[in-house]
């Protein structure tokens, strides 16, 4: 530790709560309402937090305040901190599922969540009844900075291809299908390769650091793809297919989804797709964790099955 830096021994971990509520509220007396202290006291705390920052924190804009930039860039940090601590204190040396109060944050798509994340929230429900699920979108900046996230989130649910250097759990294979309308007249009984070079497309992802693999093997045929819409949502793909002339692949766990939504047909796509390997990433610092392999565990027993509908 650099000798500038002050050791966490001198410094009182309170002060990250109130830093927190300060932050949330940007109001002392809201702030003290929230924690249920004296407005003095969270008073005393803004004083030694502005002291150990060389900092306001807080500043006085008319009748309110607004956070300093510095206060503003701590906001991500403080909740994050905040919510690794809780994690640390709220660990036990033997763990009861059916007892516990536990909250587990999982990053995913629309896709992990709808498929193995709604049968993950089912099973706990029956064995784990106090424990709760929070499933966040994840989006192309969460997946690029995975390690700092996982810190203070428990897992993020991503195929494999996009992450390295992160323990994972394998969990469910899938493969790609192709959705048209059913009022597309240029698709008969398949779709071929002059349909997906002709025809344009809606895609989930695209740019240089999300994508599908499948939509990058159509690239490596020599074909650009006519984009037309981008939507980062797998679940909404049917409805902006349907009635229109757009192509766009989903994975084939959610092809009766796609159907019962209507106006789509699910097609093969017309070359050798990459299956998806899904997989449940997390942080080193959880290996034996025994919540988080109960965790892991769920989540295996969860995905059985996946990736089979046709």
């Amino acid at each position: 530790m650099s000798d500038s830096q002050p050791p966490l021994s001198r410094l009182d971990l309170n002060l990250l709560v109130s830093l927190d509520a300060l932050l949330t509220e940007r109001s002392v007396t809201r702030a003290a309402e929230r924690l249920h202290l004296s407005q003095p006291a969270l008073s005393a705390s803004l004083a030694r937090l502005r002291t150990h920052f060389n900092d306001p924190i807080l500043a006085r804009s008319g009748n309110t305040y607004e956070l300093t930039p510095l206060a503003s860039r701590l906001t991500e940090h403080t909740a994050a901190a905040l919510d690794a601590a809780r994690r640390v204190f709220e660990s036990s040396a033997e763990w009861d599922p059916s007892q516990s109060t536990r909250d587990f944050a999982i990053y995913g798509s629309d896709y992990s969540v709808a498929t193995t994340g709604r049968r993950v929230a089912a099973l706990a429900a029956e064995r784990a009844p106090g424990v709760r699920f929070r499933f966040m979108m994840h989006n192309p900046q969460i997946v690029e900075d995975a390690v700092n996230r996982l810190r203070s989130a428990d897992a993020l649910l991503m195929p494999h291809g996009f992450l390295t250097d992160l323990p994972f759990t394998d969990l469910w294979a899938d493969r790609w299908v192709v959705l048209a309308s059913e009022t597309n007249d240029a698709i008969a009984d398949e779709v071929t390769l002059e349909n997906v070079a002709g025809l344009p497309w809606v895609f989930t992802y695209q740019s240089r650091s999300a994508f599908t693999s499948a939509t990058r093997q159509i690239q490596q045929l020599g074909i650009e793809p006519r984009v037309e819409a981008v939507v980062e949502s797998f679940l909404l793909l049917p409805m902006f297919v349907a009635g229109t002339d757009k192509l766009a692949l989903i994975q084939a766990s959610l092809a009766d989804y796609a159907r019962s939504v209507g106006g789509v047909r699910v097609f093969e796509p017309p070359f050798d797709a990459t299956p998806i390997h899904n997989a449940m990433w997390w942080h080193p610092v959880h290996r034996r964790d025994p919540e988080h392999e109960w965790l892991r565990g769920l989540f295996v027993e969860a995905s059985a099955g996946l990736g089979e509908t046709t």
